[in-house]
């Protein structure tokens, strides 16, 4: 697995500065790597597919904005998570993600959590595009 882009461990890192330099929505960025786990940032706004990762946990950090959660009546049904809260979607539950309004978002995963677990889409980014 690619590692990170060096991040200085002499200055902090802004996660609103890292969501306001990105231009496309749908399309993580990793800004810094903890043992296993990269740290992304990402602009939504509509929609995403649904899908699962079958081998690891997801954690939705907000922002900015209110991102649902879409999960089956059977799973508890759709979240909201608001500005300032957390949600771990966890291996193995298909899932998908959606926000009326722009929203911010910093992602927690294993480093080899693909984007669209193994379904493949035209929003799917590779680690490459995301480490970018």
């Amino acid at each position: 697995m690619p590692d990170a882009p060096a991040i200085s461990s002499e200055a902090p890192v802004s996660l609103a500065d890292a969501c306001a330099a990105l231009t496309d929505l749908w399309s993580p960025r990793v800004v810094g790597r903890v043992n296993d786990q990269y740290i992304k940032v990402v602009k939504v706004q509509g929609e995403f597919p649904w899908h699962e990762h079958a081998a690891e946990d997801e954690m939705f950090l907000v922002l900015r904005g209110v991102l649902t959660i879409g999960r089956s009546a059977d799973d508890g049904g759709p979240v909201r998570v608001g500005a300032g809260e957390f949600f771990v979607v966890p291996r193995g539950l298909r899932h998908n993600t959606s926000a009326e309004e722009e929203t911010w978002l910093a992602l927690i995963e294993t480093v080899t959590t693909q984007h669209t677990g193994a379904e493949q889409t035209a929003m799917t980014r590779s680690i490459a595009e995301q480490l970018g």
